[in-house]
This record gives structure tokens, sequence and C-alpha cells, in this order.
């Protein structure tokens, strides 16, 4: 499971046939299933077409969407609403607390219960009497809930029901299964049931690492991630400037949030699965003198183009952005490589995009994007912080990144004579998340009788082009290697700007025009070319 030619954690077409999408990202199911009974429907099919959704995804304005189109077209639709009161955290929001009034129907619920006893009870007219009793529970459901969001889209609603009483559960299912309109069937169940450490933390158990099975402890690193690195920045800068606000969209302890929404709970904000909220959101607070900091993960930000266009962007909204799991993804797969925020986001005007390498440099770029002023997006892995250089250290200056050369990574005794006696000397040109496999592949270079020196990108956007051609035309070979797609990535962009100097010794690595699988981050930069064996051979093919 997740492991690269194992199942995937979603699901996969490609795996079953049960699965008609491939699908990772959350509230589409609604929207995703009328479509699929419309089409059905046209065809000349009958029967029923079942969505599956989350109480968490419910906050997804997709879903409303859905909810709304279908109710118009009065289909023939089930819509199975499984509520645990989590999406990846505990659910936030007005929806959360509706839900939650509508499973607190103490009354309603006793006497339904009462009823199905007794009606199990009657010998042979107990299954004559089901539609009856169906309709009259239906009736006095309304009695009881005489507000539903549910019924005024325009749909039957039916629940809530114990989602663990597998026999009722059934026996509901098989009633709805006879009307022929849209319905919701709210379920409720509880996130982890049968194991208690995901029962008492299943925001830890939604996407689990290794474990221990027998008391449910996660395997622990000593390295800090760049994750944890954020999560200590943000709190610390959030004791000294008093305007910041965080943001997140359902994703607190998955973006390093956590603590600083203890520490500043008022100041923090979870706006529940709904991405383009949370950056119009932010653009709002920042019209009001805040300084927002919005926290999501580079394949959700996807979703908020648009917003990130018209609603940050073109206001020249101070807006900080932290884009965790840029680049490769392990184990989540084709719906979660975080490869394309860099083609998507460096045509946008006023838009500021930067790559940080380490601890150190993501730092300085935090510090310096919440003074600068500006819309500035900061993307960085999922990943350890690698080993810091002084280089790492030196200050921002816009548009310029980072120079580190070769004799920072030579292990073994190569004086700096034999270096600069190498005959061909070429240049990686890396942004920031790849930083780890460079440093590996230089470290190859130099064992085989190469010579590679370092510039880590740490802007993509604004770009210094003069600095970078003059550096850049002093060597015999540039190596491009980007942690995104080459189509409309910086690497394809820089190469052009080479060629048009007349430098055609160059190489462009990065994520190609497909998708990539799950596996481990190593399998999936092997996949796409990015290992460091492929950039040393990239280097050795320049010296030829």
């Amino acid at each position: 499971m997740r492991k690269k030619d194992g199942l995937s954690g979603f699901t996969n077409k490609n795996e079953s046939l049960h699965d008609y999408f491939i699908n990772g990202h959350s509230s589409t199911s609604i929207s995703s299933a009328l479509g699929l009974l419309t089409a059905r429907e046209l065809n000349g099919d009958k029967g029923k077409v079942i969505a599956v959704i989350g109480d968490g995804a419910l906050t997804g304005g997709m879903a409303f969407e859905g909810l709304s189109h279908a109710g118009q077209l009065c289909k023939n639709l089930i819509v199975i609403l499984n509520d645990n009161q989590m999406s990846i955290d505990h659910n936030t929001g007005s929806v959360s607390r509706y839900l939650s009034r509508l499973t607190m129907t103490a009354g309603y619920q006793s006497f339904r219960y009462k009823v199905d006893k007794a009606i199990d009870k009657i010998p042979y007219f107990g299954q004559r009497l089901e539609k009856l009793i169906f309709r009259i529970k239906r009736a006095v459901k309304g009695l009881f809930l005489t507000n539903n969001l549910f019924v005024d889209f325009g749909f039957e609603y039916v629940g809530p029901l114990d989602g663990h009483n597998e026999a009722a559960l059934e026996k509901q299912l098989k009633r709805v299964s006879n009307l022929h309109r849209p319905v919701v069937v709210h379920v409720v169940t509880k996130k982890g049931r049968g194991y208690s450490p995901a029962e008492n933390h299943p925001e830890l158990f939604h996407g689990i690492g290794p474990f221990q099975t027998s008391d449910g402890t996660v395997e622990k690193f000593d390295a800090e991630s760049f994750t944890e690195i954020f999560s200590n920045l943000i709190v610390e800068e959030g004791e000294k400037n008093k305007d910041i606000v965080t943001i997140t969209a359902a994703m607190a302890k998955g973006t390093g949030l956590s603590a600083f929404s203890h520490k500043f709970p008022d100041r923090f904000f979870d706006v529940g699965i709904a991405e383009e909220h949370a950056v119009t959101f932010a653009g709002g607070l920042s019209k009001g003198g805040k300084v927002p900091v919005v926290c999501i993960y580079s394949t959700f930000i996807q979703r908020s183009v648009d917003q990130m266009i018209h609603d940050i962007a073109l206001q020249k909204s101070h807006t900080v952005f932290m884009l965790d799991r840029a680049g490769a993804v392990p184990s989540d797969g084709v719906t979660h490589q975080g490869i394309y925020d860099i083609a998507l986001f460096r045509p946008i005007p006023e838009l500021e995009l930067m790559t940080v390498s380490s601890a150190a440099d993501l730092k300085l770029c935090f510090e310096w994007a919440v003074e600068h002023g500006t819309s500035v997006v900061i993307r960085y892995p999922k990943l350890t912080c690698p080993t810091e250089v002084p280089q790492m250290s030196s200050p921002v200056e816009i548009g310029r990144g980072i120079f580190i050369p070769c004799t920072e990574f030579v292990i073994e005794n190569i004086s700096e004579a034999e270096l600069e006696a190498k005959k061909k000397k070429i240049l990686i040109v890396a942004t920031g998340g790849m930083y780890s496999e460079v440093q590996k592949a230089v470290r190859a270079v130099l064992l085989d009788g190469g010579y590679a020196d370092v510039y880590l990108l740490r802007f993509i956007k604004p770009f210094d082009e003069n600095y970078f051609l003059d550096l850049a035309l002093k060597y015999d070979g540039v190596v491009f290697v980007e942690d995104g797609v080459i189509i409309g990535g910086i690497g394809e962009y820089l190469s052009g700007l080479l060629a048009a100097k007349g430098m055609n010794n160059f190489r462009v690595l990065g994520f190609g025009d497909t998708f990539y699988n799950h596996g481990s981050r190593e399998e999936v930069l092997e996949m796409a070319g990015l290992s460091p064996s492929h950039i040393k051979k990239a280097v050795k093919e320049c010296c030829n």
C-alpha cells in the first residue's frame, strides 16, 4: 500500500473496476456522480449512482455546487454523508456545527429505534408494513427537523444513522434504493473505530507512516523537516509581529500550524477544505492591515489559481503563501505530486515565487517575505533539512540565488589547484527542493574526476537575468535541475536565455509531460530522471 508498484492510497480506476475515477482531492464526489448518472440516463441505462462524501469534504464549495445542481436536476442520486466530525484535522465551521445539531435530535433517534425494534418482531406483516412505516418516520422526522439544508436543496433526507450498526444501515439503504429522487443518507461514524490509538488521535492516523501496532507509537526521526522548522519559525515571528495571522485549509498539523494555533488562537483560522476561500479571505485580511500567512500543500493550491490572480496579485496584496510538499511527494501518487506550482504561478504579474534549500534559507526567506510587503509564494519539499553550508545564510537579494562552489562538497583530499585544473567546468542550476540530490551528485562528479559548482534558485520570480547570464556563461555547460514540470518551468525559460546568447551546451532535468505514480521520494525522482545518478549523467554529457 502506497509503495512503488503496490496499491495507491486513493480510488484508482486502473486498480479496480469498482473505482470509477482516479481521485485524491476532496469535495468532488457529488459532481462526478451526478455527471456519471446523467450520462447513464442519456444512454438509456437505469439504476442509481451513489456518491460517498465525508463531512470534512462537505466544507468545500464544490460539494455545495454539486448538491445545488443535483437538487435542480432531481435525478436518481444517492449521497451517503459519512459524518465523523473529522477531515484530516478536527472539523471547524458552521457546516460541522449544523451536522452536529442534526445528530443530536435525541427524540427522533429514540422514537426511530423503538419503532424499528417493534416492526422487526411482527411476523409476516412486518415486511408489508415497512414501506408504510418508512413514510411515517419521514413525516415524524419532518416535525423534529423542520429546517434541513439537504431538504431545502431538493433532497430526501434519511438519518442520522449509526454507521457502525451494519444490519440497521443495510436495511435503511435497501429502503432508500426504492426512492426515485435524490437522497442524502446521513451516517454517523467514529474515525479510527476499533483501534484505541487511532480513536484517541484520529488526525495523526489519517495518513500514517511506520508505527508500533501495540501502542500506536509513530516512528520518529532525529533530523527536523522543513515543516517542523517552519512550525517553530511562525511562532517566533508571531511573537514579534502582532499583525501576523495564519490560515490553513483543514491542514493545521500537516502544515506545521498546530503550535501557532495553540499559542495564538485568535490569529489562527482553519477554513475547512476550502482553498479558494482561504486565498481570498487572506486578501481581505491583508486589505485590513494584517499580514496573512497561508499554509497549503502545493497540490491543493492548484485549486486557487484564479483567486491567486484576481484576489491576491491583482490587488498587490501583502500575503505570504507557504507551499509545503512542493516537488516530489512520497506515497500519495498522481494526485498529490507538488510539481505544477512553478509553471502555474510564474506567469502571474505582481506575484513573487521563492524556493528554499535549507532551514537557514527558509528562515531568511520567510522573514524577508513578511517584511517585504508584496505577494510572495515560498515552496519547500516534504523532506528533512539538509546540512547547512555558509552560503545558505547569505542575505536575500531580490532576483538572485545562492552560489555554492564545489569546494563545499569535497569529501576527499582534493586541492583547489587540482579542481582548477579540471578541463570542463559545469554549473548546476537547481531549485532549492533539489539541493539534497544535487549535493550527492556533485560529490559523485568530483570523485569521478569532474567539476561542478551549484547555483540555487532562491528566486524563481523576479529573476535577475543579467546576473545569471554573467555567471552561467563562464562555464562550459549548464545543467538545470527543477522539482517541477519542465513545460512552463524555470529551467526551460533559463535555457532559452542561454540559447539566445549562443550557448547550447545545457541539459534541462525536471518532471516530464506525464503523471507520476506513488513511491518513495527516491523512487519518484528516479522515475522522473532527477536522481543524483541522473544529475551526474547530465553533467558528464555536458563535458563530452
